[in-house]
């Protein structure tokens, strides 16, 4: 497959990865095989949980694949003030102007998601729509802890 001069090169990105199956993974890597020894013509980006590396791409039949990839990066958790400063980012992008959380509120988020933003993003999202049901305009911690217990499916608080 030659490349048209000044054409862009051709990339294929795929999300949620760490679900895909054992036929799947092969496809990729014959994908990936494809005029391997000269010049690749497309790049392949993966992208999917810590399961994808830890639980598939280590494993022996799958080496083929891991002697191709060319990077691999892992988000680390947020630190406390990481969730802070990723909390306010988003509540100023949904325009709100004021004082929501309270700092032990943020304190809570922050344990109980481990700062995974994700997590964070989730217990928020609750705690704003049970602030709405409670009508009040400040979540402090008890609020939070709250949600953790009665709305959020597979979590437990320490």
């Amino acid at each position: 497959m030659k490349q048209a001069p000044g054409a862009c090169p051709k990339a294929c990105l795929s999300t949620v990865c760490h679900l895909l199956d054992k036929e799947m993974l092969k496809e990729f890597r014959f994908m990936l095989n494809y005029e391997f020894d000269s010049q690749s013509p497309m790049a392949l980006v993966l992208v999917g949980q810590t399961e994808l590396w830890d639980d598939k791409l280590r494993l022996q039949r799958y080496s083929a694949i891991r002697q191709r990839i060319d990077m691999y990066c892992t988000l680390t958790p947020l630190d406390r003030s990481e969730c802070e400063a990723f909390m306010n980012k988003h509540l100023a992008y949904a325009g709100c102007t004021q004082d929501t959380f309270t700092m032990t509120a943020i304190d809570k988020v922050f344990q109980i998601s481990g700062g995974i933003p994700r997590m964070i993003h989730r217990i928020c999202e609750k705690s704003l729509m049970y602030a709405f049901q409670k009508q009040s305009r400040l979540i402090d911690d008890r609020m939070v802890s709250y949600v953790a217990e009665h709305e959020m499916l597979a979590h437990t608080i320490d």
